[in-house]
C-alpha cells in the first residue's frame, strides 16, 4: 500500500513578493498616467491613502460623509470651487520613540479627495462638522438645481 502525503507548495518569500506588487502597482500606475492623465489628471489618487466617503442627495441638499479618524479640525481642509468639493490634510506617523515597529498597517501622508457635484450649491450655507473620526458636509442646493414643483392646469 503507497501513503501519499500531502506536500504544501512553498510560500513565496514575503519581501519577493511584496517587491513583484510594488513593482506591478508602479507599473500600472504609469499606465494609467500614459493612458488617462490628460482625461483625470494625475494619478496621485491611485497612490498613498485616501478615506473612505459616501455622497448623498436629497431635494434639499448634498450630504458628504468621510471617514478620518484620529483626525482633529485643524489638520482637515475642505473647498468648494466651481462644483467641486475638495477635502484634504495629512497624517503624520507617531513618533514611538527608539521603539522598533514590528508591523505597520496604518497609511500616513497627504490625502486629497475631489467629488464633482452635479448641480450648483448655495456656497454661503454649506456646513461641516468632525464628529467621532466623521466628517459630514452638508451642501444646500442653489435655489435654481432644486427641483420646481409644476402645477398642471385643465382647460
Amino acid at each position: 500500500m503507497n501513503i501519499v502525503r500531502y506536500q504544501r507548495n512553498p510560500q513565496p518569500e514575503l519581501p519577493s513578493a511584496y517587491n513583484r506588487l510594488s513593482n506591478l502597482r508602479e507599473e500600472m500606475d504609469r499606465l494609467f498616467d500614459a493612458s488617462f492623465g490628460p482625461f483625470f489628471g494625475s494619478t496621485a489618487s491611485f497612490s498613498g491613502w485616501s478615506p473612505a466617503l459616501d455622497v448623498y442627495e436629497d431635494k434639499e441638499q448634498f450630504t458628504v460623509v468621510a471617514e478620518l479618524p484620529g483626525f482633529k479640525k485643524d489638520q482637515i481642509e475642505i473647498s468648494l470651487h466651481q462644483g467641486a468639493l475638495t477635502i484634504s490634510g495629512e497624517r503624520k506617523p507617531e513618533s514611538q520613540g527608539k521603539e522598533e515597529g514590528l508591523r505597520s498597517e496604518r497609511y500616513f501622508g497627504r490625502f486629497q479627495r475631489t467629488v464633482t457635484l452635479p448641480a450648483e450649491v448655495n456656497a454661503e450655507g454649506v456646513r461641516a462638522g468632525l464628529q467621532d473620526g466623521i466628517l459630514k458636509i452638508e451642501l444646500p442646493k442653489a435655489e435654481e438645481a432644486k427641483p420646481k414643483q409644476i402645477e398642471v392646469s385643465v382647460s
